[in-house]
């Protein structure tokens, strides 16, 4: 399957938006959050991509069709210094397990170097499974996993895990 990451562009901002819907609606089965007066999850810190320094936002497509989104930010999930942190990552249903994602985090490790923190859910088994697998290939098995370590819990209650390498 060909596939290519490209920046999100102010001008495309929605077509992200929407896509953070169903990427919510998705998560909303783990974080139990739910959604507000106008039928959305919606996302706070959207425009902050195009506004803030450290903050960069990816369409991800497989074979020229929209295939999901990654998000990059620099803000930590835990008490520890971090260069980059996967803020959000989403691959749709269609393209998983296909190598996608994957390609996807290999690329974005590559493009950013330095300390990295990816957050997340306990209870999204299938994140766990895949965060593990690919940043230990990654890292040829050199990273930390922390549990229940992030500084801020999810809507469940729930404290992320966290996986800490260098690159």
């Amino acid at each position: 399957m060909n596939t290519r990451i490209k920046k999100v562009s102010v001008d495309e901002k929605e077509i992200l938006r929407n896509l953070l819907e169903k990427y919510n609606y998705e998560f909303s089965r783990w974080n139990l959050e739910d959604v507000n007066f106008l039928g959305q999850y919606g996302y706070d810190y959207l425009d902050c991509y195009w506004t803030d320094e450290n903050r960069y936002a990816f369409f991800i497509f497989a074979d020229n069709k929209l295939a999901g989104f990654a998000m990059i930010n620099n803000i930590p999930e835990a008490h520890e210094p971090a260069d980059y942190s996967v803020a959000e990552f989403f691959v749709m249903y269609k393209y998983r397990r296909d190598g996608v994602g994957r390609y996807v985090a290999n690329e974005l490790f590559n493009m950013f170097r330095g300390k990295w923190q990816i957050k997340m859910h306990p209870k999204n088994v299938a994140s766990v499974c895949f965060w593990n697998k690919v940043v230990g290939e990654y890292t040829k098995g050199n990273y930390r996993l922390s549990e229940f370590a992030s500084s801020e819990a999810y809507g469940d209650g729930t404290k992320g895990h966290i996986i800490f390498f260098e690159n």
